[in-house]
């Protein structure tokens, strides 16, 4: 049975960091696509940052690009979002989530996944 269970979110001031980290079990990290999306109030979800594990690629939403980064330890079953330079706007409910089978790319659309997360909160604001 896969699980993805987020932890790391908080409220934090406009210029801070948090580091979100999900703990996977049931499935294997080194084959799959694993993604980060987010869903503000009265938002669609949008999708954050992706890592295929196959061939290592990475990508981002350009509002993120320069201030997130998505790592795995498949060691430990943990992905992580390292996020600085916190902005307003960043708040959201933050989902971790997979895509166990092949993909083409890092999609960027919620239906391609297949397991999620409950999501934690971030919360950027003075």
């Amino acid at each position: 049975q896969v699980r993805l269970v987020e932890s790391g979110g908080g409220v934090v001031q406009p210029g801070g960091s948090l580091r979100l980290s999900c703990r996977s079990s049931g499935f294997l990290m080194d084959s799959s696509t694993i993604g980060w999306f987010r869903q503000a109030p009265g938002k669609e979800r949008e999708w954050v940052s992706g890592f295929r594990n196959r061939d290592g690629n990475i990508d981002y939403e350009d509002s993120v690009k320069g201030r997130f980064t998505i790592s795995a330890d498949y060691g430990k079953n943990m992905i992580y979002l390292e996020m600085n330079n916190l902005k307003p706007e960043d708040t959201a409910i933050y989902f971790c989530t997979v895509a166990v089978g092949p993909r083409f790319g890092i999609p960027h659309n919620p239906d391609d996944y297949d397991y999620w997360g409950p999501g934690t909160q971030v919360t950027v604001s003075s």
